[in-house]
């Protein structure tokens, strides 16, 4: 086997883990489906076209991560939705575990979550 068939096997697999993990996302609030969705479609890229155009074709990638790549942001509905969510299960996290140092790690995940969002994300109209 070659070393560029062996790469394209790894790819693909990446890709799938990718995306099972991009599904269990949209299914649960908890974690976030889109970044997966994106690296999944960098892995098939890499790894194969068909895969890749599939992929693209999906309702999900087109829900999730089309909009993203190709606006290179998020309106201020979906920026608020998505921390609106996040700091629901934060906040559930927070007082349902009992022991300080991952409180305070929890809340600190939720500041950078919010820096990150407001000034990382381009916000487009």
């Amino acid at each position: 086997m070659t070393i560029k068939k062996l790469k394209s096997i790894l790819f693909l697999l990446l890709g799938f883990l990718s995306l099972m993990v991009g599904v269990a996302g949209t299914v649960l609030p908890v974690l976030p489906g889109g970044p997966f969705y994106l690296f999944a479609a960098y892995c098939f890229a890499k790894g194969s076209r068909r895969m890749e155009n599939w992929l693209k074709n999906t309702k999900l990638y087109k829900k999730y991560a089309e909009a993203f790549i190709e606006k290179k942001g998020l309106s201020r509905k979906e920026k608020i939705r998505i921390n609106l969510i996040a700091d629901f299960f934060i906040i559930i996290s927070i007082v349902i575990v009992e022991i300080l140092p991952v409180q305070i790690l929890l809340a600190v995940l939720a500041l950078f979550k919010h820096y990150y969002f407001i000034k990382k994300i381009k916000t487009i109209s």
